[in-house]
């Protein structure tokens, strides 16, 4: 008889590419997890995976196996969360994805509580800037800050994130400070490279401005933006939720240009054509209380 333990195998390894990845996303051992699958492929009397020491692929009965395997992990882990649901408890695992900077700052701070309030709640959270395939990845949902650029998401917003030019006082004392998008192109940039390019977007009276200063520095962390701004290192367009303490205590000013950087957002996202559990919908639900709207984390 085929057992959902080994559907459930199948579909991981087959999304992650790996039975070792497989076996750390369903917290297993990899000896369990190529057992299930070989159990699946004696009752199914089929191969559905090419294993070689180096390299794992589906075969042409994996490939059409895959679909209805994917949609029964699906419906039964939606009606287990319809019973939770129902029984008014929250309780399983949930796999996300967060940014570094925003998930120490605020993302933690509001999980906590969450987590306390609902003690049966398995969450897995795995922090990195870099934009990441939910699916293929293995997540359920992912919170994000900037623009939402993947249509295959389904995306809820958590918080407005307002980002504003900064320097330290010594900077604009030594090279003066811009008042225009103009004067701003002359000056020393610090860059977020997980954006891809070395530019600053506004929205100005007749439509979108970029600006490309000259680089001081590209970085990957937004405490480190912080960090070399506040040390004199150049101009930064940073989020208030990072830059908001060191604005409030004066480690930071903040430059007005005439033009407002694009609008962002905090964001919760999960798979399109998924429907989103139950215990992801109560965790968004909190989350946009716990950051408030202002979010607190404004100057």
């Amino acid at each position: 008889m085929m057992k959902l333990e080994g559907i459930t195998a199948f579909v991981a390894v087959a999304e992650s590419g790996s039975i070792s990845e497989a076996s750390r996303r369903l917290n297993l051992s990899k000896s369990v997890v190529s057992d299930r699958l070989s159990e699946l492929e004696r009752v199914l009397g089929t191969t559905l995976l090419h294993r070689t020491t180096r390299s794992l692929s589906l075969t042409e009965d994996g490939s059409a196996f895959l679909e209805r395997a994917v949609r029964i992990v699906n419906e039964v882990r939606d009606a287990t969360d319809d019973m939770a649901e129902r029984r008014g408890d929250l309780k399983g695992a949930l796999s996300l994805s967060a940014p570094v900077t925003f998930g120490r700052l605020h993302l933690g701070p509001a999980l906590y509580p969450f987590l306390l309030q609902n003690p049966a709640l398995e969450v897995s959270l795995d922090m990195d800037d870099r934009r990441v395939d939910v699916s293929s990845a293995g997540f359920d949902a992912v919170v994000r800050h900037g623009p939402i650029v993947d249509s295959r998401l389904m995306a809820w917003k958590l918080a407005p994130s307002r980002r504003l030019l900064v320097a330290s006082t010594d900077y604009l004392k030594q090279h003066g400070t811009p008042h225009n998008a103009a004067e701003l192109e002359g000056h020393r940039g610090i860059f977020y490279t997980n954006r891809g390019v070395a530019d600053w977007r506004f929205v100005g009276p007749n439509g979108a401005v970029i600006v490309r200063a000259k680089v001081a520095l590209r970085v990957n962390h937004g405490d480190m933006i912080r960090d070399a701004a506040v040390a004199g290192l150049g101009i930064a367009l940073l989020p208030t939720f990072i830059a908001g303490p060191a604005i409030r205590d004066g480690s930071l000013t903040v430059i007005g240009v005439g033009i407002q950087a694009e609008d962002e957002f905090i964001y919760i996202a999960h798979p399109e054509g998924r429907r989103p559990s139950a215990k992801l919908r109560a965790l968004a639900d909190h989350l946009r209380k716990a950051f408030g709207s202002p979010p607190y984390w404004e100057p």
